[in-house]
């Protein structure tokens, strides 16, 4: 497994496939590079896609220490360093579309194209998830929880024809700690400072029925971002990517090609 180091020591693992322009693929919170198993094929062809396993997560380090959006956006800029690439394009999707922010706004010269997916600003002025949501997520019985968060990231129809494993629910070998220090991270983001600064071309990408992150943080980011482009796929829930990954992967493919090509 190969690793990057971060600049406080922390090694972490990354992983490539395919072949051509890099682009990043950042997971959600809590989760690691296997997030993408299920659609990643879908870029190799053109890409060369570039995963990692935050700190926390997978086959990386796991240190008992703060971690933030803003330090994970500083490991992913270790793994580009280290394997020698000046410029991606982004795609991060719910946390990641968090980390993926930073990266743009901190290092613009490294983003060539941005896509934001299911994802908020994070701070006062995102739209929360509503008490009920919650509530559901923190019942009694790890069953309870497993399958209320299956029914925010899938739709019924989806859920009864596809039996799993699924790799959007958590890095199971995680330690708990670390699980704590992911949500801490990803509650304290705040970026809408940052966010009329990025520069790169960017798509925010969102499905209409998510309530987990709700929908109405997508147009708060493209409004917020010069020149964003907003697409929401209609009846998605937060793993839009997945289940609705034939629309979905096409739309970023069509996004970044559109705007890369001849670059």
């Amino acid at each position: 497994m190969p690793y990057a180091t971060a600049s406080d020591g922390v090694r972490i693992a990354y992983q490539l496939q395919g072949g051509g322009f890099p682009l990043v693929l950042l997971a959600g919170q809590s989760n690691s590079h296997r997030w993408w198993d299920s659609v990643r094929g879908d870029f190799d062809a053109t890409y060369r896609t570039v995963t990692l396993d935050y700190r926390g997560t997978g086959e990386s380090d796991k240190p008992d220490q703060p971690y933030s959006t803003e330090g994970f956006a500083e490991d992913v800029i270790a793994v580009l360093d280290e394997l020698g690439i000046e410029r991606a394009d982004v795609y991060g999707t719910s946390m990641g579309g968090r980390v993926a922010q930073w990266v743009a706004a901190r290092h613009p010269d490294r983003v060539r194209s941005l896509v934001l997916g299911c994802t908020s600003p994070g701070g006062p002025h995102a739209v929360e998830r509503g008490n009920d949501v919650r509530r559901s997520l923190v019942q009694p019985g790890a069953g309870a929880a497993r399958r209320a968060l299956l029914e925010l990231m899938y739709t019924p129809a989806w859920l009864a024809t596809h039996p799993g494993p699924y790799h959007t629910v958590g890095d199971p070998g995680m330690p708990e700690y670390a699980r704590r220090r992911h949500l801490r991270a990803s509650n304290t983001h705040d970026a809408w400072e940052a966010l009329p600064g990025i520069a790169a071309p960017t798509l925010v990408l969102h499905g209409t029925d998510d309530i987990f992150n709700p929908t109405a943080n997508a147009p708060l980011l493209a409004e917020r971002i010069p020149g964003a482009r907003l697409q929401l796929i209609a009846g998605a829930r937060h793993a839009y990517f997945e289940e609705f990954r034939t629309i979905a992967s096409p739309l970023v493919l069509d996004f970044l090609g559109g705007l890369n090509e001849g670059t």
